[in-house]
């Protein structure tokens, strides 16, 4: 089954990609709940029209997207967390913690758009996190964990 997806989502593609599912996952799924619509020559040739007048909205997109990347990157953040001697953190530090800390640092993103390892933040250290702010643009992210 052909679909177009209305909305990102995420492992399968971003809006306005049009991808090939399952014929169950896409009718039962992605239909219903709105992500997604049936790929129709119609639906296509509105598609393709849509597309063509968001495209220089799109480049100002992408252009902005890249500067606040660069932002990100010369941030420095660190994270304090409650830690056994050992350096294990009670807990994890998840994506909405890294949220506040970079907006503290004058910089609002979405937690929805940082991804860290699914096995989480448990030890104190370096970490590494992927923050997309754009289709096209995501940006390695590194910040530390200290022992409070």
């Amino acid at each position: 089954m052909e679909i177009i997806l209305k909305q990102d989502v995420q492992g399968l593609g971003s809006k306005d990609d049009i991808l090939k599912v399952k014929d169950g996952y896409g009718r039962n799924y992605l239909i219903p709940q709105g992500m997604a619509i049936v790929a129709t020559e119609s639906a296509k040739k509105v598609l393709a029209e849509n597309i063509r007048q968001r495209a220089h909205k799109e480049a100002k997109l992408k252009e902005e997207a890249s500067v606040l990347a660069e932002r990100i990157k010369a941030l420095t953040v660190t994270i304090g967390a409650k830690t056994s001697s050992t350096g294990k953190i009670f807990g994890s530090v998840n994506n909405i913690q890294l949220a506040e800390a970079i907006a503290a640092q004058g910089i609002e993103i979405d937690r929805k758009q940082i991804y860290i390892a699914k096995e989480g933040v448990k030890e104190i250290g370096k970490h590494i996190a992927k923050i997309k702010l754009h289709r096209e643009v995501t940006v390695d992210f590194e910040f530390e964990v200290v022992s409070e």
